[in-house]
C-alpha cells in the first residue's frame, strides 16, 4: 500500500543494504530521462526488470543528492585588461566552486566592477584560501565586499 501524499516519510539507507532492484529502477529512470532508451520498455530490458516492478516503485524511489555547502557572494574590483577576468574564474574553477552568477560592468577609468556568487562544488570551498587567491591575481584592484 502506498502512503498518502501527508503522510510520507523518509529514510536515508545505504545502498548496499537493499535488495538490488532499487538500484535498477533508478537506472531505468536516469536511461529515459537522459533519453539512453526511447522508452519505458526498452529501458526496463536493459536494465533486467519487469515493467509491474519498475511501475510500483518508480514514484517512490529517488537518489539522495547532499545539500551542497553555502554560497558566497563578492564584488571585485578588476583592472580592463585582457585575461584578468579569466584569472579570476580560473581561481574559482580551481578552488572547485560553482559559479551561480557572474555580473561585470562596462570599465569606467580602467576599472570594472564584477559581482560573483558561487557555491561550493564537490569538496568543500574554503573562502579564506580563495580570497588570499584572489587578492594575490594580477590584476585585482580590491575586493569591495563579501557575504557568505
Amino acid at each position: 500500500m502506498v502512503p498518502s501524499t501527508e503522510n510520507k516519510q523518509y529514510l536515508v539507507i545505504d545502498k548496499a543494504a537493499l535488495p538490488e532492484i532499487y538500484d535498477k529502477i533508478l537506472y531505468v529512470t536516469r536511461l529515459v530521462e537522459n533519453g539512453e532508451a526511447s522508452s519505458t520498455s526498452e529501458a526496463v530490458k536493459m536494465a533486467g526488470i519487469s515493467r509491474s516492478v519498475y511501475y510500483k516503485y518508480k514514484d517512490m524511489i529517488f537518489p539522495y543528492q547532499r545539500e551542497r555547502g553555502g554560497i558566497i557572494t563578492m564584488q571585485v574590483v578588476l583592472c580592463d585588461k585582457p585575461g584578468v577576468l579569466m584569472n579570476l574564474l580560473s581561481v574559482f574553477y580551481e578552488e572547485n566552486a560553482n559559479i551561480l552568477t557572474l555580473n561585470q560592468n562596462i570599465p569606467v577609468k580602467g576599472k570594472a566592477f564584477v559581482s560573483i556568487s558561487a557555491r561550493e562544488g564537490s569538496g568543500s570551498l574554503n573562502a579564506d584560501k580563495l580570497i588570499k587567491r584572489i587578492k594575490e591575481l594580477d590584476g585585482v584592484v580590491k575586493i569591495d565586499s563579501i557575504a557568505e
